[in-house]
C-alpha cells in the first residue's frame, strides 16, 4: 500500500493532535499512559511529536480513554482554525 504525502492540512492537525495529547498527559509519564491504552510508548511519543499525523482511530480511541478526553472534544480541538497572523503591510503598498 502507498502513502500519500501529507496535505499541509493534515500535517498541522497532527501537530495539534500531538500538543493535546501532551498537555492533557500533564506529568504522567510516556510509558504508563502507552501501556493503559495497550499501545508502545514510541507510538505515544511518535504521536506526540506530530511524526505520526495520521493515527489509527482505534489508537486515538484509547489514548483519549485513557486520559479522559471525549472523542468530540478531541476532534473540536484538532480542527479548530489557526488564527491569522497580523502581516505589517508596508506603507507604499498600504495605498
Amino acid at each position: 500500500m502507498v502513502r500519500l504525502p501529507l496535505t499541509p492540512a493534515e500535517a498541522e492537525r497532527g501537530h495539534r493532535l500531538g500538543a493535546l495529547l501532551r498537555q492533557a498527559r500533564g506529568v504522567r509519564s510516556i510509558v504508563s499512559t502507552a501501556f493503559d491504552a495497550s499501545i508502545s510508548p514510541e507510538t505515544l511519543r511518535k504521536i506526540e511529536s506530530g511524526r505520526v499525523a495520521t493515527p489509527a482511530f482505534p489508537t486515538i480511541a484509547a489514548i483519549a480513554d485513557v486520559l479522559g478526553l471525549s472523542l468530540d472534544e478531541v476532534w473540536a480541538q484538532i480542527n479548530q482554525p489557526q488564527p491569522a497572523m497580523d502581516v505589517a503591510v508596508p506603507e507604499r503598498l498600504a495605498s
